[in-house]
């Protein structure tokens, strides 16, 4: 098996004073090479509100574990926004922003049954 490289150069014809690519493997299909991805003006920005989206799905669920057990005034609404947000911009981790969703609702509900037990927002882990 031998690999051979070409070398894409540029040659000006002599008789019409154009330039004019010469490719020598124009039509050729490399088995081996990657094929080259469309090119669309819109594909980066597509591509970050993704990374975006599944970060703020992430960050929802993560927002939401903690909340159950510090915070839960705080980080339970935060993690109901950013699952809201994470699920409206499509994101690919649904089931995570889901989970989210989830937990921020319980840590309302946490924090509804700590009000009502104690009739006070603090928490109180000792009698």
């Amino acid at each position: 098996m031998t690999l051979t490289l070409t070398d894409r150069t540029r040659c000006t014809d002599a008789a019409t004073g154009k330039d004019a690519d010469v490719s020598p493997d124009k039509g050729v299909v490399d088995p081996g090479a990657a094929p080259e991805p469309e090119k669309s003006p819109d594909s980066a920005p597509r591509r970050a509100a993704g990374r975006e989206a599944d970060g703020l799905a992430v960050a929802s669920f993560v927002l939401g574990l903690v909340g159950l057990l510090v915070f839960n005034i705080v980080l339970g609404p935060m993690a109901i926004v950013m699952a809201l947000l994470a699920l409206t911009r499509r994101t690919r981790r649904r089931g995570r922003a889901f989970l989210g969703l989830a937990l921020g609702v319980a840590d309302l509900v946490v924090l509804a049954a700590l009000v009502t037990a104690n009739g006070t927002v603090a928490w109180s882990i000792g009698g």
